[in-house]
């Protein structure tokens, strides 16, 4: 890349905050730079997600965080009430928007006009700006700055952002996308015209050096009986309620002393009947989760939208097999190619799932093994590393997709 710097932009950035993407691109970062790498964060100096875009939470500027060079740049002031409108209707599928609608959603998220100014001036200085993801202010007008260098990777799954026509205009022209799955690949090759970019499903980095204790997990919550796991954000948009849903049927259907164990931020409503059948820790220590994986008949992913899943991961290296909801492509793919777990497209087949692996003992054993062969042979992180850095020195030699 003519000793050129890999730049990463991405909306907010920081070493402790929530969410797949920030955490695929923190240790992406990491692990490029560990590997001898040339790079640069560039982000907006708001702290997470689920602050707000208008407030400056870091100092603007260049700092190094664990070795990463990290550049943020002040954000510009939103206008919250225009963008709130037009993303509920997004919310809602009320599709399709107005032109003007679709640009009052990019116009009025997290955006900052210093760091546009900032990649103009000094694009020659940078070999490839990495976009992650996709529907936010910073990827849609960086990669305007110079499309010729920008790759993304999108972490897109069936929702009504990826349908908007800004985003059909714009995502032809950049120079090349990396996708996390095939069916992700194959979503975007539906939505978008790719036939002038440079693609590759690369996959996502993982953790594999990972250990867990059952024994330990058991005694420290005082949880004794088998118990079907789910560890992640408890909200609708991951299908929680419908995993409770099905879990209350199951036991008013099925005799036995089967729990549910929730880890993870957020609130939801345990309905009354199961109160004494389900377990809700809340945010629990690293490695408590990993016990809680291995002490786990199995682990459970409702959602319906994922772009990767690195719970069902973490599951598997700790041996243990998953259940996955049918209707998201990505996760169920994973599971076929794994040989991993199962899957439900309704309540009968979680039911019939939980039977199984109940009464499978081997069974499940055999496909938490298969699991964990699985991601370490797709996912380690020096697979990753390697896979990335030569897909952006353009010597990655892609297989037809």
């Amino acid at each position: 890349m003519d000793n050129k710097k890999i730049g990463i932009v991405t909306p907010w950035f920081g070493m402790g905050i929530p969410g797949g993407a920030e955490a695929e691109i923190r240790g992406l970062a990491l692990h490029l730079v560990q590997a001898g790498a040339e790079l640069e964060v560039l982000t907006t100096c708001v702290k997470e997600f689920l602050s707000d875009w208008s407030v400056d939470y870091h100092k603007e500027g260049l700092t190094k965080e664990q070795g990463i060079p990290v550049r943020r740049f002040r954000v510009r002031k939103r206008d919250t009430a225009a963008f709130d409108q037009v993303n509920r209707k997004l919310m809602t599928g009320q599709m399709p928007l107005t032109k003007e609608e679709e640009e009052t959603y990019v116009r009025e998220m997290v955006n900052s006009p210093r760091m546009y100014a900032y990649m103009e001036e000094h694009k020659e200085e940078y070999a490839v700006f990495v976009f992650i993801p996709y529907m936010f202010g910073t990827t849609y007008y960086g990669m305007q700055v110079c499309p010729e260098k920008s790759v993304l990777i999108p972490c897109l799954h069936d929702e009504s952002y990826i349908y908007l026509e800004v985003f059909k205009e714009l995502f032809p022209k950049v120079a090349g996308m990396i996708f996390l799955a095939q069916p992700e690949y194959e979503l975007a090759a539906k939505v978008y015209d790719l036939s002038s970019v440079k693609t590759a499903v690369l996959g996502a980095g993982v953790h594999t050096e990972i250990s867990c204790d059952a024994k330990r997990f058991r005694e420290k919550y005082q949880i004794f009986d088998e118990y079907l796991l789910y560890a992640g954000r408890k909200d609708e948009g991951k299908n929680v309620h419908t995993l409770l849903r099905y879990f209350t049927e199951y036991k008013k259907r099925n005799a036995g002393s089967l729990k549910l164990v929730l880890i993870g931020g957020g609130k939801i409503e345990i309905p009354h009947d199961v109160r004494e059948e389900v377990y809700d820790l809340g945010f629990v220590p690293v490695q408590d989760k990993y016990d809680a994986y291995g002490a786990a008949m199995m682990l459970c992913q409702p959602s319906a939208n994922e772009s990767f899943s690195i719970v069902i991961m973490e599951s598997w290296l700790c041996g243990r097999p998953v259940l996955v909801n049918a209707e998201c492509a990505v996760t169920k793919n994973f599971v076929v190619e794994a040989n991993g777990g199962l899957f439900f497209g309704d309540y009968f087949e979680f039911e019939g799932a939980l039977n199984y692996i109940a009464s499978h003992t081997q069974t499940a054993n055999s496909m938490g093994r298969q699991g964990k062969v699985y991601v370490r042979s797709h996912f380690s992180w020096d697979v990753i590393v390697k896979k990335y850095r030569s897909f952006l020195d353009g010597s990655y030699r892609v297989k037809q997709l």
